[in-house]
């Protein structure tokens, strides 16, 4: 009886332990997201799961390549729709979210491909509808299959502490060409990135 009481009397502490590491994990190290769309396809699926790593951003180091997961920049994404879940059903789901039992239903962030960091020229589309990066033809065997690069020509020069993105749906993704308009012109600020995608 004494050895059964001591573990219902740890149990709350371990509880409470395993909260606090996992919301350590969710804070500086890796956090988890559903991808809700077909924007990145078929690099990620709709519903795939996808950890996203937060160690390199640290230092703030991004790379032309990385698929990253960041802050709505500027009203990218419509208002989510409303749930029908009871407001105790999204409470408590919420907070699974918040210490991240569960992964991010991903509502007001995007995930996209660096196609230029800060310094980049980046121009669509030469002679042979390539993308160029100052003045180098990209080679991009993750596009979408029968996509082209871009339906859209462009010519930025990507600002200090921003990112150019694009998915890799191209035919399916509102990413930096559509949002030149913006207060950003259409690049992602590096302060709204989340992380780099690191495993599915």
């Amino acid at each position: 009886m004494r050895r059964r009481g001591s573990v219902l009397r740890e149990f709350p502490v371990l509880v409470v332990v395993a909260l606090l590491v996992s919301l350590f994990i969710k804070s500086f190290l890796v956090q988890f997201f559903f991808i809700p769309s077909g924007s990145m396809q078929t690099t990620l699926e709709i519903n795939d799961r996808v950890a996203v790593s937060k160690v390199p951003f640290i230092s703030k180091t991004i790379h032309r390549g990385d698929i990253v997961v960041f802050h709505d920049p500027d009203h990218w994404l419509s208002d989510p729709t409303p749930s029908n879940e009871s407001r105790i059903l999204a409470k408590i789901k919420d907070a699974l979210i918040a210490v991240g039992v569960v992964p991010n239903p991903a509502k007001q962030h995007l995930v996209k491909r660096v196609i230029g960091v800060a310094g980049d020229h980046v121009v669509c589309c030469d002679n042979k509808k390539r993308i160029t990066v100052n003045g180098k033809p990209l080679t991009e065997p993750y596009i979408y299959k029968g996509d082209n690069p871009s339906d859209s020509n462009f010519d930025v020069t990507v600002a200090a502490g921003k990112l150019w993105v694009m998915g890799d749906h191209r035919g399916a993704s509102a990413d930096s060409r559509f949002h030149t308009d913006d207060i950003n012109q259409g690049m992602v600020p590096v302060s709204k990135v989340v992380g780099r995608v690191v495993a599915v």
